[in-house]
């Protein structure tokens, strides 16, 4: 009898004993390929000899000193590693232990910053319609899956909701990609608008949508009209890259394909691959310099912030993704995963759309191509999708709700960088057996 509280009390997990490159097994050594990465983690795979040994380096001279009393030598290495591949402008990072955590600090300082510089009227939040920010409820709050909100509503400070940009539903027949982009882009001064602009603090952003909707990057030019609109009303720009980030879909910020600076960037997951749980809020030295000249202290804190032994990981783990080469690798093999997708998947009549960046793919499932109608929600296809993924040896992240948090399936992939041509083709074959298994 287990006295672990799990993510779903009926359910029957198997118990994972090790891992080993792009496969974890378990008790009774069943291999399982690990084609989500978990939840868009493991982009190194499992048991990596130099972030083991940064990690085993690092407890052996210092394993935890609080950060209302000093600051330590792995925190200060991974800060200026990060801040040396960041957007122009980001100049300083505030580490924490994860996305959730990350996205809330995020909010906490964007508004603090608006006091420091005298517009406390400033107390909204817009971000847009199936994004998904964490878990606790400053992030919930802003997020746009209405499925995860519901039952956390009465007791949220919620944001306001703009569309998405979902170019596969949402653009018209006849609109080019760009107007598509530029339309929904300009939801956001129409927002601000009816608000008021002088009364909204940031707008909050994934750069490619990840678990809610499957993958769904940004069309062209809409990001760089987003940053206009929040320029003109001084609004602040905060892009959520705790999925997409850290090389993921091929950049090591998932922005640089926009062309987008963000006052704000949140990242996690893929930062500490898996090896030790971090995350972190990077912010403009604009805004540092507000809190260094104003109060002086961020009213904020965890008392896990900055962790040593969890720096020192997420050092290694940056170390590959630039210099290791980790970061082109999951852009050249992205590219070879599009190209199996398509070939498998491209002309299947279930199959809606693939779409992503990198080493970031979804698949979109839709009971008619043509209407692009979506199966009907009663049928459970994502978590017969899972399950049956399971039985095949292959992790996966199946989610429903992808229209609106009701309709819609689709299948999150995220492998680790470190796959290979023929695990790729395993990963699709798998895949393949699984979607007709459950069809």
């Amino acid at each position: 009898m287990s006295h672990v509280f799990p993510r779903h009390t009926k359910a029957t997990l198997p118990l994972a004993t090790r891992g080993e490159g792009i496969y974890i097994y378990d008790s009774h050594g069943k291999a399982y390929l690990d084609g989500s990465g978990g939840a868009a983690v493991s982009c190194l795979g499992h048991g990596d000899a130099d972030v083991v040994a940064a990690i085993k380096s690092q407890l052996d001279s210092l394993e935890f000193a609080h950060t209302g009393f000093f600051t330590s030598e792995p925190a200060e290495q991974l800060a200026e590693a990060l801040v040396a591949n960041a957007p122009e402008g980001i100049d300083r990072v505030y580490l924490v232990s994860g996305g959730s955590e990350a996205v809330e600090s995020a909010l906490k300082l964007a508004r603090q910053y608006m006091l420091e510089i005298g517009q406390p009227q400033r107390r909204r939040f817009i971000a847009r319609r199936q994004s998904y920010h964490g878990n606790t409820l400053g992030a919930l709050g802003t997020g746009g899956n209405m499925w995860r909100r519901a039952p956390f509503d009465p007791v949220m400070v919620s944001a306001s909701h703009i569309a998405p940009c979902y170019e596969y539903r949402g653009r018209a027949e006849g609109e080019t990609a760009e107007a598509y982009g530029l339309r929904v882009a300009d939801e956001l001064e129409a927002e601000l608008l009816r608000l008021g602009p002088e009364t909204v603090i940031g707008f909050l952003a994934e750069p490619v949508v990840g678990a809610t909707a499957g993958a769904v990057p940004a069309v062209p030019g809409y990001f760089k009209r987003l940053r206009e609109i929040c320029d003109k009303y001084g609004v602040l720009l905060i892009l959520d890259e705790v999925m997409c980030g850290m090389g993921r879909t091929g950049t090591f910020f998932a922005c640089e394909q926009d062309e987008v600076r963000p006052d704000i960037v949140t990242i996690a997951k893929g930062l500490g691959a898996g090896y030790q749980p971090i995350g972190a809020m990077l912010c403009s030295g604009a805004i540092y310099e507000a809190i260094e000249q104003g109060s002086g202290f961020f009213q904020h804190g965890h008392t896990y912030l900055g962790h040593p032994v969890a720096c020192a990981a997420a050092h290694a783990v940056v170390q590959k993704l630039t210099i290791g080469g980790m970061t082109a690798r999951a852009a050249t093999m992205g590219g070879y995963l599009a190209e199996a997708l398509h070939d498998r998947f491209g002309a299947h009549p279930h199959v809606g759309d693939i779409r992503g960046r990198g080493m970031f793919r979804g698949l979109e499932f839709v009971a008619d191509r043509d209407t692009k109608t979506p199966f009907d929600p009663a049928k459970g296809l994502a978590k017969r999708l899972k399950a049956a993924a399971m039985d095949n040896g292959l992790i996966c992240y199946p989610m429903n709700g992808t229209l609106d948090g009701q309709s819609g399936d689709h299948v999150l992939l995220a492998p680790p960088f470190i796959c290979t041509k023929p695990q790729i083709d395993e990963l699709v074959d798998k895949l393949a057996i699984s979607l007709e298994a459950v069809l």
